[in-house]
């Protein structure tokens, strides 16, 4: 019986302790510790990510599943490991990559039906950095069309379902990476966040996402919304692989722990913190009781007049830098679409609304004296309040619910439920997250907990900028604290 477990292990290209172990549940982290070690090889753990892949089809996680090169560079990772010859900390690790960041050879469709022909030459910069360490690109996700959503409701290649209940949205945009990641049909990926596109699939995906301080990470080759808000982040089921895949893009060295929370002070803004969904408001309770019993003071002071001051320079700013800088991206790399060809081509009809408004220079058009006063007056005293509020109030981070309500039906594009009442699906779920995107600071969101009816609710952490390494062991202490949740069924 022994001789023939063994045998079976060798045919499967594993080691026989890896026998009965379920391959797709590893972390990034764990997995690549196992191939360094030789306890599992790149090639079986890629089978079983798209194994998985393709029995959760119905969730229309990818846009590209790339089975054939994603084995080609298993093996190869295999033959090198084999020989000693190791890339780096992810060698052999399978990944996902949201359809608007480049992976040479790939197509990069944004999630829009004109750019389905678009196969970049050469990978962005981010994505460069993981596959020279070592990582192995399993395929590119679905998404809210153009970046432009939060439900991934995407009416050419289909709407992402949440693995926890498919009915309901997979956030946005980086639905597919959420939902691919939750459903173990990868360990991690990467997606963008413009003013929460990491951060709210991960809450209602029940993972973990890092937006990194803006201009931490390059942001050439990433399909654009707004050049001064945008950047690329990891997303993962831990907080771990958060900071591996960072330590990889940035080439940070320290060694992360768990920060120490005894004595540590996070701050507690009511206006991140009011008005949420009545079960969300119960975990974040809990969450907040936690960190107190473990020695975390608390500090419930806001931030004057966040909201309003977020208003007048948040769609400004975005709406503004679209109509600069998609068509310049498209003229850069050969896409045949100026402003009116994506208007024409696009799918999904909020999107298209949107679009078509500006094209006709209509409602919501932001006119470039609007911009510049955004720029120059309201942002500067946004990023002063926040820097101020950190350095005032002596606190580490600010807490909230990453979104005010967990995962919306799929279909409620305008209008959402939130306790009985009917509230705006878009601004309701980015209200707490865009802020500090717009600020330029560092926002990491977390799973604490699940509501009575199994969805997952994300806990958020925003830092002061340049504090991302620091926000991560906060992350890695919390994680611990609130304890992994169920996966989806």
């Amino acid at each position: 019986m022994k001789i023939a477990k063994i045998a079976l292990s060798a045919a499967l290209g594993f080691s026989a302790n890896a026998l009965g172990q379920d391959l797709t549940s590893m972390s990034a982290s764990e997995a690549a510790t196992k191939i360094r070690k030789g306890e599992i090889t790149s090639e079986a753990l890629t089978r079983a990510l798209i194994d998985k892949a393709k029995a959760g089809k119905t969730l229309n996680a990818f846009i590209t599943l790339d089975e054939e090169g994603a084995l080609k560079a298993a093996k190869a990772a295999d033959a090198a490991a084999r020989a000693k010859k190791w890339k780096g900390p992810l060698h052999g690790v399978p990944l996902v990559i949201k359809d608007n960041i480049h992976v040479a050879g790939l197509p990069n469709t944004a999630g829009t039906p004109g750019m389905k022909g678009f196969v970049p030459k050469e990978s962005a910069p981010v994505v460069k950095k993981l596959v020279a360490a070592g990582a192995i690109v399993l395929g590119k996700t679905n998404m809210h069309e153009l970046a432009f959503g939060i439900t991934s409701n995407n009416a050419a290649f289909g709407a992402v379902g949440n693995p926890y209940d498919p009915k309901r949205i997979a956030g946005g945009s980086s639905g597919g990476n959420g939902a691919a990641i939750a459903a173990r049909m990868a360990p991690a990926g990467l997606g963008s966040d413009t003013g929460g596109s990491v951060r709210i699939p991960s809450a209602v995906n029940g993972i973990a996402g890092l937006r990194p301080t803006i201009g931490r990470y390059p942001q050439a080759g990433i399909t654009p919304i707004a050049h001064t808000r945008d950047t690329a982040g990891p997303m993962a089921r831990d907080v771990a692989d958060l900071a591996l895949l960072d330590s990889v893009i940035t080439g940070a060295k320290d060694a992360l722990v768990p920060a120490q929370l005894k004595g540590l002070r996070i701050g507690v803004p009511k206006s991140l913190n009011d008005g949420v969904e009545s079960e969300t408001a119960r975990l974040m309770g809990d969450a907040l009781a936690k960190l107190k019993a473990a020695g975390v003071e608390l500090v419930e002071a806001d931030i004057p007049g966040l909201m309003d001051l977020n208003n007048k320079l948040s769609f400004p700013i975005a709406l503004y830098e679209v109509t600069v800088d998609l068509p310049a991206y498209a003229k850069k790399f050969g896409i045949k679409l100026d402003l009116k060809g994506y208007a024409e081509t696009i799918a999904s009809p909020d999107v298209k609304g949107l679009f078509g408004a500006l094209v006709k220079g209509e409602p919501p058009t932001i006119p470039k004296k609007v911009y510049q006063e955004a720029m120059k007056v309201h942002r500067p005293v946004l990023i002063k309040a926040y820097a101020d509020y950190f350095a005032q109030q002596k606190v580490a981070a600010i807490a909230f619910p990453t979104v005010p309500l967990p995962a919306a039906p799929i279909g409620d594009d305008q209008e959402t439920l939130l306790d009985g009442k009917k509230v705006p699906t878009f601004a309701t779920f980015i209200r707490n997250t865009d802020p500090g995107s717009n600020a330029g600071v560092p926002g990491l969101s977390l799973p604490m907990g699940m509501t009575k009816s199994g969805l997952p609710v994300g806990f958020a952490l925003d830092g002061p900028s340049g504090s991302d390494r620091k926000l991560l062991a906060i992350g890695l202490a919390l994680a611990a604290l609130f304890g992994p949740i169920p996966e989806p069924k």
